[in-house]
């Protein structure tokens, strides 16, 4: 059985709490989480070095093993960040309906899909590797991000080659 390690990484929008496990990375969060209780603190230079290359503009696709858990909905959810292109966004609306709609529960009506991926996007685990900041409202603006607002257009600056503001 292989330890549950963890590292807070410095980068350029703040303290991120970074965990892997046996099947790969666990966590990226930002500041106020607590690091997982069963991990053990160590360097974790395989993602540390691809976070690096990410905020100097050098990495525009992780490659990293990923083992976030949730429920299948919210993993369908997280996988269909996984396909927005780096330096593009897409609408809450346009992600649901990538999602099977077996997935969602009985008494959710289409409409009220966007609002349900919404949640599951406020539950990644894996927050920039995963890339929920690239979800944007239907009129284009910025809303919902676990890490502020603040970070989010951080992030889309930088994806979008435009100056990254230091936090």
């Amino acid at each position: 059985m292989s330890v549950k390690r963890w590292t807070v990484y410095e980068s350029p929008i703040g303290s991120l709490t970074v965990a892997m496990g046996p099947n790969g990375l666990t966590e990226l969060s930002f500041p106020g989480h607590t690091p997982p209780s069963d991990a053990v603190r160590d360097v974790l230079p395989e993602a540390t070095e691809q976070l690096d290359a990410y905020f100097a503009g050098d990495l525009r696709e992780f490659d990293l093993p990923l083992d976030p858990q949730g429920t299948p909905l919210q993993k369908a959810v997280w996988r269909a960040l996984l396909e927005i292109p780096y330096g593009k966004t897409v609408s809450y609306g346009e992600q649901a309906a990538k999602i099977d709609p077996a997935l969602f529960d009985a008494d959710v009506e289409p409409w009220q899909r966007a609002r349900v991926v919404g949640a599951a996007n406020g539950r990644n685990p894996i927050a920039i590797v995963i890339p929920c900041h690239r979800v944007i409202g239907a009129d284009g603006s910025l809303t919902g991000y676990g890490g502020g607002l603040e970070r989010k257009r951080a992030l889309l600056d930088l994806e979008s080659n435009r100056q990254l503001a230091i936090l």
